[in-house]
């Protein structure tokens, strides 16, 4: 088992704890964050003991579980990884991609591992059915959420949009060539709803919606490629798979059947794949401790959460 410790207990990194602890991976051994009130209320409540010092929770463990306001990313990890500790860190990986570039760095350097916390790589409609995806040409998302005041410190592309970017960015083995957006602040400084389509050079295109004022919580993606449409409902946890062959000979009576104006007929059928339910944030912490205990690399690596950011920031350069 190896020693984890986690940096912040607020939202999110109650969840952690709370994972970390029930984990047969990890050995929890403490937590740190910055608000001694907040710290008091959580080891009252779950018992979780509490380091009054980053340097000595990092100096107790293997692994740093990063889960602080973003702003601190970078100067956490870079604690860490210099003391030879692997991290997790949570998404987005810095506030800004030369301090992501330098952690990639660093992570070299000092012979450890790191993983970034894009959860919905993780999510059971998605690992369902991404073998499937392949050479997808053209992909909408929408990422459409209730307000909540949490969060709203910064753009609406790095708090919702940035899961899909890294998504997208997963499934299409192409450089990013050309990007265009626009967004619209509503109640918060920064924009509330974005909208983003990515050209990629083999061209593909994606269309990116999300929003954090809507009346109702929305998250989906399509991908069209050759010969197949593939949905993923990333909240609902469900997917659907279309798929087109040469029509039969003989078609049946309920064999749906398209025919084009050449006369060319091509057969409609479904291979929904089997979900198998799961805790996605349980799973990619325990991805990493796979990864460190045989030396595999991580599901998102940094390079992926870099990537991702660096996407994100094009984006955000448009508004």
């Amino acid at each position: 088992m190896l020693k984890v410790g986690v940096l912040g207990a607020g939202h999110l990194g109650k969840i952690h704890l709370r994972l970390l602890n029930q984990s047969n991976k990890y050995d929890l051994i403490g937590f740190y964050d910055a608000d001694p009130e907040n710290a008091k209320r959580v080891v009252e409540e779950f018992g979780y003991t509490y380091y009054d010092s980053i340097d000595d929770l990092i100096d107790a463990v293997d692994v740093v579980d990063i889960v602080t306001p973003t702003l601190s990313h970078y100067d956490c990890a870079k604690k860490a990884i210099k003391k030879g500790k692997h991290i997790f860190i949570e998404k987005p990986i810095t506030n800004t991609v030369e301090e992501a570039e330098t952690l990639r760095t660093l992570v070299a350097e000092n012979g450890v591992k790191g993983q970034v916390g894009h959860v919905e790589r993780f999510n059971p409609a998605f690992i369902g059915v991404k073998d499937q995806i392949k050479n997808p040409m053209f992909i909408e998302t929408h990422r459409l959420a209730e307000f909540n005041p949490r969060g709203t410190d910064v753009p609406v592309v790095l708090d919702l949009m940035i899961h899909d970017i890294d998504i997208i960015l997963s499934v299409v083995q192409s450089p990013v060539k050309h990007v265009s957006a626009s967004g619209v602040s509503v109640v918060s400084d920064t924009p509330d709803i974005a909208n983003a389509r990515i050209e990629f050079k083999n061209g593909c295109v994606a269309n990116l919606t999300a929003s954090r004022i809507s009346l109702k919580n929305m998250r989906k993606s399509r991908f069209f490629q050759k010969d197949a449409y593939i949905s993923v409902d990333f909240l609902e946890k469900k997917c659907e798979v279309v798929k087109m062959k040469d029509a039969p000979e003989n078609p049946g009576d309920f064999d749906m059947i398209l025919q084009n104006a050449e006369g060319v007929k091509k057969q409609i059928y479904f291979d929904n794949p089997e979900i198998s339910n799961n805790n996605a944030i349980l799973d990619e912490l325990e991805t990493f401790a796979y990864a460190i205990n045989n030396n595999t690399k991580p599901v998102v690596t940094l390079h992926d959460g870099t990537e991702a950011l660096r996407v994100a920031n094009m984006i955000i350069n448009q508004f």
